[in-house]
C-alpha cells in the first residue's frame, strides 16, 4: 500500500526490488541459496552456449549452386546477394546462406523443390545436427534447472514462477486466453491450408504438401487471388527512405527528431549513431545496426546499453541499439526491404522509443523494464501504421523512378492483409504451446526433443524427422522469453485495442499521441501495466479488436467468453 511519504514510483520500486530479492532466493536456507546460485550460474552459461551453437550451425551451412536453371523464381535481388556471397567465398555461381533475408525468399519463391527442401532441412536442423553444436541436451538441462529453481522458491513449475510477474498472473488466466485464441485460429488455419491444397488440385498438381512447399504454393495462390506479389513492393522500400519515414512518423506523433552524428563512436562500420531530441532537450542516442555478418545472430532486436534515470539532480538519457538483418546493398542496388521487413524495423523502433521516451527516476523502472506480456505492446502497436496509405506515401517511393507506391498496389496489399491470418496465428500459438509445455513439466524431461515437440505443438503439415524448432528457439533458451512466448499474442490483444482507439481519435492526432507518450510510454515500469492500460483506454483489454483485425471472427458475432 502506498504510504504518504512515498510516491507511487518509489512504492513500485520498493515492491519490485523486494520481489526481485525473494524471486532470486534471499529467503532460502543457506544450502538452498547455494544450490540456487549454482543453478543460476549454470543456466547463464548454457544460455550463452545455446546461442553459440545456433550461430555456429548458421555459419557452417552454405549452399553453392552452379546451375542457373535451378534458380528459377528467386527474386533478382536475392540472386545478386547470393552471387556476391559466392564471390566473397571464391566460388562460382550463387551461394545461399541461412541468413533469414536469403532463406525466407528462397522458401517462398524458388521453383526448384529440391533446393527449397535442402534449405528447409538445413535451417530447421540448426542445433540438431549430431555434432558438437547439438542443443538437445542443453534444452533438457535448462528446463530441469528452471523447474528446480521454481520449486526451490515454492512454485510447482517454472510457468507459475514466471506468471507471478506478468499481467496474466495466473496459469488459469493464460490457459483461458490461449484456449479462446486457439478456438478462433484453428478452424481458420484449416481453411487456409485447404484453400492452398484446393488450388494445387485445381491446377492439376498432386503434390503432397510438405513444410518446404507451403510458403511457395501459398505465394502462388496469393498472386492469383489478389494479383499481388509481395516482391512487387520491395523496390518501393529503400532502407534509407524507410528509416526516414519512421523517423518522421515519430516526429509527427511524439514531437521528436533524429540527427545522424558521425562523431559518436560505433562498434562496427555498418552501424550508424543518431542523437534524438525533443525541441532543445537531448533524449538519447540511437544505434542502428542493419545488415547480417558472420559474428551476428539472425533476427531483429532492441537492446539498451544504458537506460534513462535520475542520478542525483542529473538526468541520464538512454543509449539504445536496434539490430536487424536486412539484405545489404549490392553494386548500384540499395538495400530494399520486403513489407515484412518494414514491419520488423517499425517493431524494433517501437521498443527503442519505449526506452527513449522514458521519464522516470529509477533505471530499473525505465523504458522496456516492464512485464514481459506488456513489453511487446508499444512495438506491435507501431506496426499498424505500416498499412496506412497516409504514412506509406511519405516515404514509399521506387528507388529508380521516384514514383510513389501506386494506390492499386497498396489496395492489393491491404486486400490480402488477412490472407493466411489463421495459419500464422496458429503457428505463433503452437510455438507458445511448446514453450508452456517445456515450462510446466513436473519432472526433468527425458523425451527426445523431436517427440516432445510433436506431442505439444499444433501442426497441420507432416513432421520432418530430424527437424526441430526447439533446438534453435533462441527466444526460449537464450533470449529471455522462457514461459513468456505467449506474450506476443497477449500484446497483440493490447495493441489492437489501443490502435482501435487511435483510429477513433485520428491516426496522426498529436494530442492523443502525446497523451499515449506521457501516460504509457514515458511511465516505463513505474506503474502496473494493467493500471496504465485502464488509465489510457478507460477499461480492461478486450480481445475483440484483435480477432476482428485478423479476420478470425465475423464482425457481427461477439467473441465467446
Amino acid at each position: 500500500m502506498e504510504t504518504p511519504h512515498r510516491t507511487a514510483e518509489q512504492q513500485m520500486l520498493i515492491e519490485k526490488s523486494y520481489k526481485a530479492f525473494v524471486r532470486n532466493g534471499v529467503n532460502l536456507s543457506a544450502d538452498d541459496k547455494e544450490e540456487y546460485r549454482r543453478n543460476s550460474e549454470e543456466l547463464a552459461q548454457l544460455s550463452v552456449q545455446f546461442n553459440k551453437n545456433v550461430l555456429a550451425d548458421d555459419n557452417a551451412f552454405a549452399l553453392n549452386v552452379a546451375d542457373a536453371s535451378r534458380l528459377s523464381g528467386i527474386p533478382d535481388n536475392i540472386l545478386a546477394e547470393a552471387h556476391e556471397e559466392a564471390t566473397r567465398r571464391g566460388q562460382e555461381g550463387w551461394t545461399f546462406t541461412l541468413a533469414y533475408p536469403i532463406y525466407g525468399p528462397v522458401l517462398q519463391y524458388a521453383d526448384d523443390r529440391a533446393l527449397r527442401e535442402e534449405m528447409y532441412r538445413a535451417y530447421n536442423t540448426r542445433g540438431n545436427r549430431n555434432n558438437e553444436h547439438n542443443n538437445g541436451n542443453i534444452i533438457r538441462r535448462m528446463t530441469a534447472l528452471r523447474l528446480r529453481q521454481a520449486q526451490l522458491l515454492g512454485y510447482p513449475d517454472y510457468l507459475s514462477y514466471k506468471l507471478d510477474n506478468t499481467m496474466a498472473k495466473q496459469p488459469a488466466v493464460l490457459n483461458d486466453f490461449m484456449t479462446r485464441l486457439i478456438h478462433a485460429a484453428y478452424p481458420a488455419a484449416e481453411r487456409d491450408l485447404r484453400q492452398v491444397q484446393d488450388w494445387l488440385q485445381a491446377h492439376g498438381d498432386t503434390t503432397l504438401l510438405q513444410r518446404w512447399d507451403f510458403s511457395y504454393y501459398a505465394e502462388k495462390l496469393k498472386q492469383e487471388k489478389y494479383s499481388y506479389d509481395s516482391e512487387a513492393l520491395r523496390p518501393y522500400f529503400q532502407l534509407e527512405k524507410v528509416r526516414q519515414g519512421i523517423f518522421d512518423l515519430y516526429g509527427k506523433l511524439y514531437d521528436i527528431t533524429f540527427c545522424a552524428d558521425n562523431e559518436i563512436e560505433v562498434y562496427h562500420p555498418d552501424v550508424t549513431a543518431y542523437t534524438v531530441h525533443d525541441d532543445d532537450k537531448f533524449m538519447g542516442v540511437l544505434y542502428l545496426d542493419m545488415f547480417p555478418r558472420e559474428s551476428k545472430r539472425s533476427g531483429a532486436w532492441m537492446t539498451e546499453f544504458r537506460g534513462q534515470c535520475l542520478i542525483g539532480n542529473e538526468e541520464q538519457r538512454p543509449q539504445i541499439q536496434v539490430v536487424c538483418n536486412f539484405t545489404k546493398p549490392v553494386g548500384d542496388t540499395p538495400s530494399l526491404l520486403t513489407f515484412d521487413e518494414v514491419e520488423t524495423f517499425m517493431h524494433e523502433m517501437g521498443h527503442a522509443m519505449h526506452g527513449m521516451l522514458s521519464q522516470v527516476s529509477y533505471e530499473s523502472l525505465s523504458g522496456t523494464n516492464v512485464y514481459r506480456d506488456f513489453v511487446e505492446m508499444p512495438s506491435q502497436l507501431m506496426e499498424n501504421w505500416c498499412r496506412e496509405a497516409d504514412f506509406l506515401q511519405t516515404f514509399a517511393q521506387h528507388y529508380k523512378t521516384g514514383e510513389t507506391l501506386p494506390a492499386d498496389l497498396l489496395d492489393k496489399m491491404r486486400n490480402s492483409d488477412q490472407y493466411l491470418s489463421g495459419w500464422l496465428c496458429l503457428r505463433q500459438l503452437s510455438l507458445g504451446l511448446a514453450d508452456l509445455a517445456y515450462h510446466t513439466i513436473s519432472q526433468p524431461l527425458e523425451e527426445d526433443i523431436y517427440t516432445f515437440e510433436r506431442h505439444h505443438m499444433i501442426e497441420l503439415l507432416p513432421g520432418v524427422e530430424g527437424c526441430n524448432t526447439s533446438t534453435a528457439f533462441t527466444h526460449l533458451f537464450s533470449g529471455g522469453y522462457a514461459a513468456g512466448y505467449y506474450s506476443y499474442k497477449w500484446s497483440e490483444m493490447l495493441d489492437a485495442d489501443i490502435f482501435d482507439q487511435f483510429r477513433q481519435h485520428g491516426l496522426f492526432n498529436r494530442d492523443y499521441a502525446l497523451r499515449f507518450r506521457h501516460e504509457v510510454l514515458s511511465k516505463g515500469g513505474s506503474e502496473d501495466p494493467s493500471t496504465l492500460f485502464r488509465n489510457f483506454v478507460g477499461r480492461d483489454p478486450d480481445l475483440q479488436a484483435y480477432l476482428l483485425r485478423d479476420g478470425l471472427v465475423d464482425a457481427n458475432v461477439p467473441v465467446a467468453e
